[in-house]
C-alpha cells in the first residue's frame, strides 16, 4: 500500500492483523448495499425489487385506418416494396398481406407472440399500401385516382428504386427495430414468390414532442400540415401515397448567405415563420407586397409554389424523413399522403418550372400507392379486397 511522505505508519501497526485489499473492497461493497437497503426500507420500498422502467407506450395496430398514418411520426422507419409474381390473383394478394398484418400485429403488441427477442416493447407504426399496376392487373376496388405519375422537368428517376406492387412502411423509436421487422417482413412474404424490389431507411432528427423536426438544409419540414383526420384527405379510410426520394445538395444550400436561403424556401431559418409573419404556423400570405411591389414571398420561393392557395385550398399530409445513404446521397424522402394524387402532380410542376430549390434537388425515385383501410383481430389487411 502506498504511504505518502510525511505521514508515517504508526508504530503499532504491525501488532495489528492485516486486512487485504480485496476483503477490504469486499466489505465496502457489502456495507454499501447494507446501507442501501436501509434506505429503501426507510423509504417503503422492497430493496429486493429493482424500479421498474415505464415501458414505451405500445402503437394499436388494429384500427379503422393504419397507425402508420395515425400516430405521430417516429424516429427511424424504413421502406420496403415487394413485387408479386405474374401468375398472382386476388387470393394470393390476400394472403400475403394476412401474413405481413400478423407480423406487425404481433410486433406492435409486444407481447412475445413473434417470439423474437431483439424485438422488445416499443411503439411501431406501419403501413401497407397497393401499387397501380398490381390494382389494375387484378382488378381491385382501388380509388379512381390512383395512377401513375407523369414525368416531371428534371427527373432522373431510377427504375430500380421506383415503383412496387406492394409498399410497406414501419417506424420505430430505433433503426435496430425497423430492421428486425425487415428480415419478419420477408419472411412473411417469401411464401407468396412476393420479391424485394427497393427498400429505403430514414429518419428524423431528435425534437422535443410537438416541435417540427428540420431537413438537411436546416429549415423545419412540415409547419403547414393539415389535421391527420381532415376527411379531406382520405377514401373510405384508405389513402394514396406519393412517395418521391429527393437528393439533396445540402453543402451547395448551406454555402449560401442566410437571407438568399430564406427567400428561397419562404420561410425563417430558425423561427420557421413564413416572411409574412412571426411564428411557425402563421399562414403564408402569398399576394404580400413589398412599397415596391415586388412579392415579400419571392415568385419562385417554395412556399409559394406549393401553397394551397393555388390548389382551392387542397392540402397534402407530408410525414417526409431525411435519409443519408452516402456522403453524396443525401437528402428527402418525401411521402405524402393525399385522396387525389394530381394534387402533386399540379404542385410538383409548378416546383419543377421556377423553384429557386431546384438547383440543389434531383428527383431520383419515384413512387405510388393505394393505402387501404385498417385492419381488425378478425380482418386482416386485404381481406375485403
Amino acid at each position: 500500500m502506498h504511504i505518502e511522505s510525511g505521514n508515517p505508519q504508526d508504530s503499532t501497526a504491525s501488532a495489528r492483523p492485516r486486512i487485504g485489499r480485496r476483503a477490504l473492497l469486499s466489505a465496502g461493497a457489502v456495507l454499501a448495499a447494507g446501507a442501501g437497503a436501509a434506505a429503501a426500507t426507510a423509504f417503503g420500498r422492497d430493496p429486493a425489487a429493482a424500479p421498474a422502467a415505464t415501458p414505451p407506450a405500445v402503437v394499436p395496430h388494429h384500427g379503422a385506418r393504419q397507425s402508420g398514418l395515425t400516430y405521430r411520426q417516429l424516429p427511424a422507419t424504413r421502406l420496403l416494396a415487394l413485387d408479386l409474381p405474374e401468375a398472382a390473383d386476388r387470393d394470393a394478394l390476400r394472403g400475403l398481406l394476412a401474413a405481413v398484418d400478423k407480423v406487425l400485429a404481433a410486433a406492435a403488441a409486444a407481447d412475445g407472440s413473434l417470439a423474437d427477442p431483439r424485438l422488445s416493447a416499443a411503439p411501431i407504426s406501419s403501413l401497407a399500401a397497393v401499387g397501380p399496376a398490381l390494382a389494375a392487373r387484378l382488378k381491385l376496388p382501388a380509388p379512381a385516382e390512383l395512377a401513375e405519375l407523369p414525368a416531371f422537368p428534371g427527373d432522373r428517376l431510377d427504375a430500380g428504386r421506383s415503383g412496387g406492387d406492394l409498399l410497406l412502411q414501419v417506424s420505430a423509436e430505433h433503426p435496430w427495430t425497423t430492421g428486425v421487422l425487415t428480415e419478419h417482413l420477408l419472411a412473411a412474404a417469401k411464401p407468396s414468390g412476393a420479391t424485394l424490389r427497393w427498400n429505403q431507411a430514414g429518419f428524423l432528427p431528435s425534437v422535443p414532442d410537438g416541435e417540427t423536426p428540420r431537413n438537411l438544409f436546416g429549415f423545419k419540414d412540415g409547419s403547414a400540415n393539415p389535421d391527420p383526420a381532415d376527411p379531406g384527405l382520405w377514401n373510405a379510410d384508405g389513402t394514396i401515397l406519393v412517395y418521391r426520394r429527393i437528393r439533396m445538395d445540402a453543402a451547395a444550400f448551406a454555402a449560401l448567405p442566410t437571407d438568399r436561403q430564406e427567400l428561397s424556401m419562404g420561410r425563417r431559418l430558425m423561427s420557421g415563420a413564413p416572411l409574412t409573419g412571426t411564428a411557425e404556423h402563421d399562414d403564408p400570405d402569398i399576394y404580400v407586397k413589398h412599397p415596391d411591389g415586388s412579392y415579400v414571398i419571392p415568385v419562385d420561393a417554395h412556399v409559394r409554389l406549393s401553397s394551397p392557395r393555388l390548389d382551392g385550398g387542397a392540402r397534402m399530409l407530408r410525414r417526409g424523413y431525411s435519409y443519408d445513404d452516402t456522403p453524396d446521397d443525401r437528402g428527402l424522402l418525401f411521402c405524402a399522403f393525399m385522396r387525389d394524387p394530381a394534387l402533386f402532380t399540379r404542385v410538383q410542376n409548378r416546383l419543377a418550372a421556377n423553384d429557386a430549390l431546384n438547383p440543389f434537388l434531383t428527383h431520383t425515385a419515384s413512387a405510388t400507392a393505394w393505402v387501404l383501410p385498417g385492419s381488425h383481430p378478425d380482418r386482416p389487411l386485404g381481406a375485403t379486397l
